[in-house]
């Protein structure tokens, strides 16, 4: 589903892609099963102008928007990040249709290798 999540089609489950931890159920968003940080923006994005000496110094007002990381349980990979409104629940970002998508993977069989990314295959030698 993205780089770091994936859906067990037979249990339904959301699945962390790194450690194979169960996040929780498909037919909910994945962000429920997440630990969540919910920066202040200006740690990322800090003040280009004195703050002291400018009402507007082009960094994120947190009074206006906050950033919400979203981790793991189990390994802590980021999964996602989001910006958002102060008070407004989770996007909700993906509703995977699951009977489409159990048919769509019955016709491919199995994978004849694991789907590996670039950290595999750098930790083997290889380059990309």
């Amino acid at each position: 589903m993205t780089e770091y999540l994936r859906i067990d089609l037979d249990s339904e489950k959301w699945e962390c892609r790194v450690c194979d931890h169960e996040i929780g159920p498909a037919t909910k968003g994945y962000k429920e099963g997440m630990l969540v940080h919910d920066r202040d923006p200006r740690e990322i994005h800090p003040p280009i102008l004195d703050p002291d000496k400018y009402r507007y110094t082009f960094c994120p007002d947190p009074e206006w928007v906050r950033i919400l990381e979203y981790y793991c349980p189990h390994c802590g990979t980021m999964v996602e990040t989001e910006y958002a409104i102060p008070g407004h629940p989770p996007l909700h970002d993906m509703q995977p249709d699951l009977p489409v998508l159990r048919a769509q993977w019955a016709g491919r069989g199995q994978l004849a290798e694991p789907v590996v990314g670039p950290e595999v295959l750098a930790d083997q030698g290889h380059s990309h």
